[in-house]
């Protein structure tokens, strides 16, 4: 794979940034963290050698001096909202959260459920949280929030939540998703350290859009394709040209509300140490940018499978049509159209050749290959194994997994499991290929190179399963498909 990003260059930079920001505070800063600290697929997809965990080993470099807060929105926690990167609720994912920090040496100081009105599942989740010896603050809604400044500004506000009490230079603020109140906790207990008389700042951690890159550059806008559903929208930071003339990159959001933000913080401390939303953050990912044209490829290939999917979520759900009326105007911008990956052309005629659904993948050599429905595998097993064979060195026509071995399998789905689709998800042809690897040399070669099909991107003719689409992701391989059923019928799995 194209590398366009120096990982290590950029944890560097990064560190040494946010050490700065909290020299410029006297000792300590409350830190927002914006998307993922760690699993964050979309930057290693758009910077080619950005690893998903990037963020989290950056501070591991400042593990002596963070102090980590975990936020979440009562409402959330009363609704059951489900991360659908991972299918579990927000409350689960902040004991997940809290599980990793943990296992990684960093000190987890409290959770503070926000926007808290006695909800009965907020009050379960905070007993559970009582019994597991894990501590919990309580931060309420604010009347007028958030532009009477004067009300959320004062005791009967901000002074009303209860207070956090931390004890490291570095307190960084996350949460298992938007809307959970991160931005507003940093704000209150910075009320709070000035009521203590502690000085005490705010900075905030955001690694998309990024700042000093141009409006249209295809990283920008592969964001924009990303948060598409939140109706998000980079523009120019008129605050920081006005300030500095100079042009920098923000969000919508972040421009709209900085205003108020700023009034808070000089009604908080007297003064405003920020001019524009460009100046809170502290995000370096474009100063480690070593290749422009990697990047720029790469972000225009992740605008066209945030199409895709989207697509696929419309045929899925029936709404949302204007979001890929939106994709599509982006991928305009960007230059590209649907069949920018040579994946689907491959796909597409191999469905009208069999007549049946098909796939295709981009191998790390750049060579295509493709898997077609049989009477024994569906389209994502057969490509998977042909895509084994093709980075492993094997010859596409060796049966690696006899059909004696494949048979019975089938006939346990339908006989025993009532399956109406005897062929073999790409979960089950996996382990089939893992039995036959303790006898097979051939096959135990196939299984070695699993991870090579990191990174690569498949399509297929028609929506896949989501079994097969589970396992792909699963082994890190971007997956896209036509947004078509290979059935017509009221009801899919």
């Amino acid at each position: 794979m194209r590398i366009g990003f120096d990982n290590d260059k950029y944890i560097a930079l990064q560190a040494e940034h946010i050490r700065n920001r909290i020299d410029q505070f006297g000792g300590k800063l409350y830190l927002e963290f914006g998307g993922k600290l760690f699993d964050d697929y979309h930057a290693s997809r758009v910077l080619p050698g950005f690893e998903p965990d990037t963020k989290i080993r950056m501070l591991k470099n400042l593990i002596d001096d963070v102090e980590i807060i975990v936020a979440i929105n009562a409402n959330d926690i009363e609704k059951s909202k489900v991360r659908g990167d991972l299918g579990i609720t927000y409350d689960d994912d902040v004991l997940r959260l809290m599980d990793i920090f943990r296992s990684m040496g960093f000190l987890v100081g409290s959770i503070v459920i926000t926007h808290y009105a006695n909800q009965p599942a907020a009050d379960a989740f905070r007993h559970r949280l009582d019994s597991l010896g894990i501590t919990s603050r309580l931060h309420y809604p604010i009347a007028g929030y958030p532009y009477d400044i004067d009300h959320i500004v004062s005791d009967e506000g901000y002074g009303k939540n209860e207070f956090v009490e931390t004890s490291r230079p570095l307190v960084v603020v996350t949460a298992p998703g938007p809307g959970s109140g991160k931005m507003a906790t940093c704000l209150s207990q910075l009320y709070h350290e000035h009521k203590r008389g502690v000085t005490a700042g705010y900075a905030k951690y955001e690694t998309f859009p990024v700042w000093n890159l141009p409006l249209k550059h295809p990283v920008n806008v592969a964001y924009e394709a990303a948060t598409v559903d939140l109706d998000d929208a980079n523009i120019i930071d008129p605050f920081h040209l006005e300030a500095y003339g100079q042009t920098t990159v923000n969000y919508n959001r972040d421009v709209e509300i900085f205003p108020v933000l700023k009034a808070m913080m000089e009604r908080i401390s007297g003064s405003s140490p920020y001019q524009s939303p460009t100046d809170m953050g502290v995000n370096m990912a474009g100063s480690a940018i070593v290749d422009d044209e990697v990047v720029c490829d790469a972000a225009r290939m992740e605008i066209v499978r945030r199409y895709f999917q989207t697509a696929v979520e419309v045929k899925r759900t029936g709404v949302g049509h204007a979001q890929v009326e939106k994709l599509e105007l982006l991928m305009n911008q960007a230059g590209v159209n649907a069949s920018l990956s040579p994946a689907r052309s491959a796909a597409l005629l191999k469905e009208e050749m069999t007549g049946r659904p098909a796939g295709a993948m981009v191998l790390p050599n750049g060579a295509v290959v493709t898997g077609k429905t049989s009477t024994l595998l569906g389209a994502a097993s057969s490509l998977m194994m042909n895509a084994l064979k093709g980075v492993a060195g094997v010859d596409d026509g060796i049966d690696v997994i006899s059909d004696n071995a494949i048979e019975p399998i089938c006939r346990l789905k339908t006989e025993r499991l009532h399956s109406k689709n005897p062929r073999l998800h790409s979960d089950e042809t996996l382990i089939a290929l893992s039995i036959s690897s303790a006898t097979d040399p051939l096959a135990a070669q196939l299984i070695e190179h699993v991870d090579d099909l990191r990174g690569c991107d498949a399509f297929f003719s028609v929506i896949i399963s989501s079994t097969d689409e589970k396992l792909y992701r699963t082994l890190g391989i971007n997956v896209c498909c036509e947004p078509k059923y290979e059935q017509h019928r009221y009801y899919h799995k």
